[in-house]
């Protein structure tokens, strides 16, 4: 019997993992994030070895790369952030939740990994 599941169905539980994995095929992850004011610490820096498309389904958020001004994403927006740019999330709206869906792998040509 197949599974059928609904990206927007959030958990119900505080503490529920923000990322789920939906699908992870060779260089290629799928990924549910569900974020509930979460942000990057003010420290740290995402720094990925792999390509990172990523659909913002839900929600506003703030995402600041490094050595440029911060990208204010709203429902329906996305965006191609390449292996190694340094980029950290800024703010996430509580209501409602931000669902994102991100791939990741190698999208672009010129990735390094």
């Amino acid at each position: 019997m197949r599974s059928l599941n609904n990206i927007f169905q959030t958990p119900s539980l505080p503490g529920d993992d923000e990322f789920s994995e939906l699908l992870a095929k060779g260089d290629v992850n799928i990924e549910r994030i569900i974020s509930t004011g979460q942000i990057t610490p003010s420290d740290s820096w995402y720094d990925q070895e792999q390509d990172e498309w990523v659909i913002l389904l839900e929600g506003e958020a703030r995402l600041l790369f490094s050595g440029e001004d911060e990208i204010l994403l709203k429902k329906g927006d996305y965006l191609l952030i390449k292996a190694h740019e340094k980029h950290r999330v800024t703010y996430t709206s509580v209501h409602p939740s931000c669902i994102w869906l991100a791939v990741h792998g190698k999208l672009t040509s010129d990735s390094q990994y």
